[in-house]
């Protein structure tokens, strides 16, 4: 797309497109911040905020210079936030879901049942693969890591197991698996973006995606294998945690009714917020019925999390089983809000102003060859899924605009697909501003830049594409394009 068309399409009728170095500003003015904040006061939340809402300005300030007002930006941010609806309502109903399993015993039977049955030093392989198989059979990411991830993530702090890369394990699975289901959301849009078929599209994803899952797989069994000897083969704390649990908690066959709820409804397709919430609303009646819970106890657990002091109050825990239990609820997810707000912000202020279709004009402007033009997409979805958190916007835009110039040079539409998933679906989740970067870290707990070098599947997306790309360029050059 030329300038003169990015001016046509300039939706907030500005003159003329942004200066590069102005459509730049507000992305280096992020990094910068949160390098800034690394350095001094480290990655605490806040911080992020901060930082966020500081590139934010900056955008709203080159806005303002295009021509738009508040306005425009309060209009653009709206429109983001009701696009993002379904994801913040999952979101919300994952805190109160975690505070209701533990009302429910469901958490506590899962991290009893991990100890009892995995091995500490197959846990980060064992979170790969389960939530791999899960989000395979069920196409969704979120409800993968919101549910399997979170019984294991809760095993593994039992187990005092380092948590940063049981949680890149949890991410690397959910998006395997998510990426190539046919019933997965973005797999489809990532198709019709590129006007690939889908079947087309998830095949040619094989050849990207297997060499990074096996990367990741012998990685994650290599981490048990080799890790200290000391950490990897359990501790008398797992066997503290595991007798406390089962001293407090019921745990027969009735606690995991709230997991096999949320597992069917999720493989059914059913609405993830609602699955999940049905299973919070089981998971209360059953901490009532079979813990003997109470019902005011219930409610606070749904709202503000699960409580020993509330409903266990005769009980006397150690620190460790204090901080596995105290958490969850509704309230939990309340701050998450306000980074998905900032980050909203940020992306109407850069919409408004012209800077994202100049960023990506300037990206297809510099194609000369095949493996430029797959770097250019790549480089174009991660900027757009970074300043937006949609995936699926960002696969239907970058798609549209990069048809013709796969078309011309004679490469099938699902190179493009291809290309869109492993540069949008697999990076949103390594952004610690996203709101799947967001989500991921509420709903694991670890923050995102600690996860994100254990994510390994993840962040091996665009390196192994690009490395395709050349094998792609051969080819089209040994049938004469």
């Amino acid at each position: 797309m030329t300038d003169p068309e990015l001016a046509e399409h300039d939706t907030y009728g500005g003159p003329a497109p942004l200066p590069l170095g102005l459509a730049l500003l507000p992305i280096l003015a992020l990094f910068a911040a949160i390098g800034t904040s690394m350095a001094t006061v480290g990655t605490g939340g806040g911080a992020l905020l901060l930082s966020i809402l500081f590139a934010a300005c900056v955008a709203g300030a080159i806005a303002w210079r295009a021509g738009s007002g508040w306005d425009a930006i309060q209009q653009e941010t709206g429109r983001q936030i009701a696009n993002a609806l379904p994801a913040i309502m999952i979101l919300l109903t994952i805190g109160a879901l975690i505070g209701s399993w533990m009302f429910s015993g469901t958490i506590p039977l899962m991290v009893v049942l991990g100890i009892d049955l995995i091995s500490p030093r197959f846990m980060v392989l064992t979170a790969f693969l389960a939530t791999a198989v899960m989000s395979l059979i069920s196409g969704t990411s979120w409800g993968s890591a919101g549910t399997i991830g979170v019984a294991l993530m809760g095993a593994a702090q039992a187990m005092g197991l380092p948590l940063a890369p049981v949680a890149g394990a949890v991410v690397s699975g959910a998006y395997f698996g998510d990426k190539l289901s046919p019933l997965s959301d973005m797999t489809n849009i990532a198709a019709i973006g590129a006007g690939a078929k889908l079947y087309d599209h998830i095949r040619c994803m094989l050849w990207t995606s297997l060499p990074a899952a096996a990367i990741a797989l012998v990685a994650f069994a290599a981490f048990g294998l080799v890790g200290d000897p000391g950490r990897m083969s359990g501790s008398s704390e797992a066997i503290l945690i595991r007798n406390e649990l089962a001293g407090a908690f019921s745990l027969g066959p009735l606690a995991a009714l709230p997991l096999l709820v949320a597992i069917v409804g999720i493989a059914l397709r059913k609405p993830p917020a609602l699955v999940i919430l049905a299973s919070s609303v089981l998971a209360l009646i059953v901490g009532v019925v079979v813990q003997g819970f109470s019902v005011g106890g219930a409610v606070t657990s749904f709202v503000d999390g699960f409580a020993t002091a509330g409903n266990l109050p005769a009980a006397q825990f150690a620190p460790s089983v204090e901080n596995l239990l105290n958490r969850g609820g509704l309230m939990s997810m309340a701050g998450t809000l306000l980074y998905i707000i900032a980050a909203f912000l940020l992306a109407a202020g850069m919409k408004v102003s012209g800077a994202i279709d100049r960023l990506l004009g300037a990206l297809l402007h510099r194609v000369r060859s095949i493996v430029s033009l797959v770097t250019a997409t790549m480089a174009a979805g991660a900027t757009m899924v970074a300043m937006t958190s949609h995936g699926g916007v960002t696969a239907l835009i970058v798609g549209g605009l990069f048809r013709e110039p796969f078309a011309k040079r004679d490469l099938e539409p699902q190179y493009l697909s291809r290309t869109i998933e492993d540069s949008v679906t697999v990076t949103e989740p390594l952004m610690p501003w996203t709101v799947s970067g967001v989500f991921m870290a509420s709903t694991l707990g670890v923050p995102t830049l600690a996860l994100a070098p254990w994510a390994i599947f993840c962040w091996l997306g665009p390196v192994m594409s690009f490395l395709a790309a050349f094998g792609l360029s051969r080819r089209h050059t040994a049938r004469g394009g």
